[in-house]
């Protein structure tokens, strides 16, 4: 299996564990000018952009972790213009991370604040 399609059903299985958890799905693979983003849902009246992350092994640590400073300035970038574009503008949002390993999910709610975030 490639690299990508490791990467897509792993994308697969966070979203199904979010829309268990009632969340509802807004995008996924979202491509802006500024970046890309995972997973836009709505957690409740909180707009989620969902940031997923694989690891098969912990050898080069957890998948949080290579959610670099600047990784985290691209998606605040990328989630200002989804949220001007689909008129989302002034909803409460947050950043967060879905860390897959070995086939389970592990949700971080609001895993990051993003440098320059002003909404």
């Amino acid at each position: 299996m490639s690299s990508r399609a490791v990467g897509q059903a792993g994308e697969d299985l966070a979203a199904r564990h979010l829309e268990g958890l009632g969340w509802k799905i807004l995008a996924r693979n979202w491509k802006g000018s500024a970046g890309e983003l995972d997973i836009v849902a709505f957690d409740g009246p909180t707009l989620a952009f969902v940031e997923v992350k694989l690891r098969a092994s912990r050898a080069y640590g957890l998948p949080e972790e290579a959610v670099s400073r600047t990784k985290q300035g691209r998606i605040a970038r990328a989630a200002l213009e989804f949220m001007s574009r689909q008129r989302l503008s002034g909803r409460a949002a947050r950043f967060d991370v879905a860390a897959v390993e070995s086939g389970a999910v592990r949700l971080i709610r609001a895993a990051f604040e993003a440098p320059g975030w002003t909404r």
